[in-house]
């Protein structure tokens, strides 16, 4: 969902964007009255809040791993659930308060200039939500990870599948 949502808004800004310097430079018309502000106030923030689910899940948040990576496997899981449920606090008090702005957008009907005309801005809104939703789901199934990690129901990654002897 995050991907067809970040994906969409990159190709909707690049089309708006095409369309409005074509128009501008080969048939000296705004094809798209507004068009910067359309990118400004709707395709960008809908790009970056989409883009911070997949952004998180491919790890591309800064992390500070020296230390853990230097502990043994079940030290290593225990810092990432610890860290990880940090996380999820964090993100689910930021939820709250995306929550509460969203809500009372919607209650008092915020709008948007885009060009000469104003354009309700509650579609755009609940967008935020939705996206930070996706994450703290990534986050809590990570989190998930982690506890069967430390105790012991899942291998890390770097560790073998399998820690018994084997009799061959």
């Amino acid at each position: 969902l995050a991907a067809v949502g970040a994906g969409s808004m990159l190709f909707l800004m690049m089309m708006v964007t095409v369309i409005s310097v074509a128009g501008r430079y080969f048939l000296q018309a705004d094809l798209i009255p507004g068009a910067y502000n359309i990118v400004e106030r709707i395709i960008f923030p809908l790009l970056v809040f989409w883009a911070l689910p997949i952004a998180h899940r491919e790890g591309m948040f800064p992390r500070l791993e020296t230390l853990a990576d230097a502990q043994p496997p079940r030290r290593r899981a225990i810092v990432a659930a610890l860290v990880t449920a940090v996380e999820i606090a964090v993100y689910a008090v930021f939820m709250w308060y995306i929550l509460r702005f969203v809500w009372t957008s919607i209650q008092s009907n915020r709008t948007m200039q885009i060009g000469t005309s104003f354009w309700p801005l509650w579609p755009i809104l609940v967008m935020m939500p939705l996206a930070f939703g996706l994450m703290l789901l990534e986050m809590g199934r990570l989190l998930y990870r982690d506890v069967r990690r430390v105790l012991g129901l899942e291998a890390a990654a770097d560790e073998p599948a399998f820690h018994g002897s084997s009799a061959v």
